[in-house]
């Protein structure tokens, strides 16, 4: 009787996840990212505009994966818990309360608060991890220069602001690489074809 239960509890509970799963366009770390958030933020960033190929839902869905890894690895080291954070944060919330927004929902406010608190803290490591090491690190801008040097036919007093987006193009790159090697990412193939039907 106690295995005919268990094998019952968990059939409904694969059943129930996999429900969940099916209406979420990907999983980042055990953390769902719902078909409804991704399409706010598609048709926020693209001028309301629902109609779009399979394709391009993939590659937005890519950049919004690492947008949300960034966070994560924002929130890992307690950036989150900064007094300035959550000052600019309560802030915003603050503004956003006095300025209510006439047909505004209240999930949209939602969405709009967690883009923002999510926003500020991509910023604010993206600073930490690409921007301060290319503007401040004079001796890996040289490194950087001298073993790509066939990718810029000057001296590097001449070049050095493009070879400083390259350097953090590269940095980036290597961040994003690392980060997908530590948080588990999982994509539903299934509801962004769906959305791409819509």
């Amino acid at each position: 009787m106690l295995c005919v239960r268990k094998a019952y509890c968990l059939f409904v509970f694969s059943f129930m996840y996999g429900i969940s799963f099916a209406q979420n366009v990907a999983v980042v770390n055990g953390k769902s990212i719902s078909a409804r958030e991704f399409m706010w933020a598609y048709k926020k960033s693209h001028n309301g505009n629902i109609s779009v190929a399979y394709d391009t839902l993939q590659t937005y869905l890519n950049l919004y994966i690492n947008f949300k890894l960034k966070v994560l690895d924002a929130r890992d080291m307690g950036l989150d818990k900064s007094a300035s954070y959550q000052e600019e944060i309560r802030t915003y919330e603050d503004a956003l309360t006095t300025h209510k927004k006439v047909g505004v929902s209240n999930k949209d406010r939602d969405f709009l608060l967690n883009e923002y608190r999510e926003g500020v803290l991509m910023f604010n490591v993206s600073e930490q991890k690409i921007w301060n090491k290319a503007q401040e690190d004079d001796q890996a801008i040289n490194d950087f220069y001298t073993k790509n040097q066939k990718n810029y036919n000057k001296p590097l007093n001449e070049v050095r602001g493009e070879v400083i987006a390259d350097y953090q193009q590269s940095l980036e790159e290597k961040w994003l690489k690392s980060l997908k090697q530590k948080y588990q990412v999982r994509i539903n193939e299934n509801e962004l074809k769906k959305l791409a039907k819509l």
